[in-house]
């Protein structure tokens, strides 16, 4: 049986420590669809007022890391003013709560704390990894139900070493270890390749969680990783490792690397005659505009939705924001949403006080035997709190993404 983590051994295993002092980073909104007396409460638990269930939405809305963020919030702002536009839950509308973090691991605990503080019932979020499981590691003294679109470590719900599983703590998208294989599988069994290389950004728990899992799956597929190559954070000259590569003569290469650096890495590889394609996770999402047609052509990554897998919900998000959804991220954002809002319902059904121990716990327990259908496809959550779907492969056609199929 899974052991179920603390926050002590959490903070342990992650290696973070919550900071106690406030913030200003995290002064957040808060909007709803019910009156407005209810919506702009800032303390007190939302089942005090019986109206509203107060639900916490939290990610980097400024810094480097808010094209994410931004993204996942107006996915999930948008799920949950759907459903207040429906009727609401149990005829309760939901307050949505939410802070900017930064990007930053010390203000999301304080954002977190002061939605506590305000009352929420349970958080979407947050989007990136390090600043998720400095969030989880402080919402286990509360058992806070915790669902985040976008966090790929696999740390955030399981510590693999103790083998415990973070009981509160879920995830719509995948885990690190899951697209390194993935990709892996594909590279090997549909696109051919025996021969790879590997580039990444060294001291990056996404980053070396792909290329670790790439390299040990290609080879255990029988292919041979001819060279692996790192640098460092903020690294802007790449020529030396890709020569390296060259000099090695891979048939593809595998850069499990954020879009605004595969942009620079892939013009560079063409200025030194690398030319075999290059292939990478759901990081790449956004790389249109970053890199030529040229460069991109016969490369491919993972990523949980394609353009198109949903008219309504890119027409809903067009409409309520006035522009299309910026990348992958947004739907993630509304599927997380979702899932707490499928565990918000069960709770509320069985007629409990939103916010008590008991409400918390139904919350968690719904979502983690349910099936959500949510718009980057129906799943269901693993013993380790992962979705269990299929995994969208993109091409480029004249430099910008399509789906190639599902794998």
């Amino acid at each position: 049986m899974k052991k179920m983590i603390t926050r002590r051994q959490f903070m342990a295993a992650a290696g973070v420590v919550a900071a106690a002092s406030a913030l200003t980073a995290c002064g957040g909104s808060s909007a709803s669809t019910a009156a407005s007396s209810a919506a702009g409460s800032t303390a007190g638990s939302a089942a005090a007022s019986g109206s509203t269930i107060k639900v916490g939405v939290m990610g980097p809305l400024t810094g480097d890391a808010s094209v994410y963020g931004q993204a996942v919030v107006n996915g999930a702002s948008l799920y949950m003013k759907q459903v207040n536009a429906d009727g609401g839950v149990n005829g309760k509308q939901l307050e949505i709560i939410t802070m900017d973090e930064q990007g930053d691991e010390t203000q999301a605990v304080t954002c977190f704390t002061k939605m506590v503080d305000q009352g929420i019932t349970a958080l979407v979020g947050d989007v990136t990894t390090a600043p998720t499981l400095a969030v989880a590691a402080e919402s286990a003294d509360y058992n806070m139900p915790m669902v985040t679109a976008s966090a790929t470590a696999e740390a955030v719900t399981y510590d693999a070493e103790t083998d415990t599983v973070s009981g509160n703590v879920f995830r719509a998208c995948f885990t690190d270890p899951f697209q390194g294989v993935k990709m892996a599988d594909y590279a090997y069994e549909k696109l051919g390749y025996t021969k790879a290389a590997v580039i990444f950004l060294k001291g990056k728990d996404y980053n070396e969680g792909l290329a670790e899992n790439f390299a040990k799956e290609f080879e255990a597929k029988g292919g041979t990783v001819v060279d692996q190559e790192s640098y460092s954070e903020g690294d802007v000259d790449f020529k030396t490792q890709l020569t390296s590569i060259l000099g090695k003569n891979p048939e593809m290469v595998f850069c499990p690397n954020y879009y605004q650096e595969v942009g620079q890495i892939l013009a560079q590889a063409e200025s030194i005659g690398l030319t075999v394609p290059f292939l990478g996770g759901d990081g790449w999402d956004g790389l249109e505009g970053y890199a030529t047609a040229d460069q991109l052509k016969d490369s491919y990554f993972c990523a949980c939705y394609a353009k198109g897998s949903s008219a309504a919900f890119e027409d809903a998000y067009k409409a309520e924001y006035g522009e299309a959804y910026p990348n992958g991220f947004a739907p993630l954002g509304y599927d997380a949403a979702m899932t707490v809002v499928y565990g918000i319902k069960a709770a509320e059904e069985q007629g409990l006080e939103a916010g008590s121990d008991e409400y918390k716990q139904a919350v968690i327990d719904a979502i983690a035997g349910g099936t959500i259908e949510g718009i980057t496809g129906t799943f269901t959550f693993d013993e380790h709190h992962n979705p269990v779907k299929s995994t969208a492969i993109l091409t480029y056609v004249d430099g910008k993404p399509e789906l190639k199929e599902m794998f």
